[in-house]
């Protein structure tokens, strides 16, 4: 079964580190990732540029309305994610907890739900 890591953090937090200690924050994980990819389990993810780059849209009266930033005021913003294919639930729980490090500097919250299957469609590439 595929599941989704969603990565949630202190954007403000993570923009007061330094470049430097980024990388180093996000060297934290590569082993895991190196292990995962070597499993054949990473089926992708990435980092998302800061919530001040998005754009939220909806429909208000038959209308489609934008709005810079995200719509919802959180301590938390979704700072990126990852595909992987996992056996249960408890097997994905397992693989996302090699992301949490006791070494962090700005703590994160990991959400793990399983990405729905439909059979019939097309293939994303």
């Amino acid at each position: 079964m595929k599941y989704m890591l969603l990565t949630y953090l202190d954007e403000k937090a993570w923009m007061n580190l330094s470049e430097v200690e980024q990388a180093e924050q996000m060297a934290l994980c590569a082993p895991h990732v190196q292990k995962l990819v070597a499993s054949g389990k990473l089926l992708g993810g990435a980092p998302l540029h800061p919530t001040s780059t998005a754009t939220t849209l909806r429909m208000q009266g038959g209308k489609r309305l934008m709005t810079d930033g995200p719509f919802a005021e959180t301590r938390e913003q979704l700072g990126g994610y990852t595909i992987f294919e996992a056996e249960n639930l408890d097997d994905a729980l397992a693989m996302a907890s090699g992301f949490l490090s006791p070494e962090s500097k700005v703590p994160v919250s990991l959400e793990v739900r399983p990405i729905v299957d439909f059979p019939d469609a097309p293939a994303v590439k």
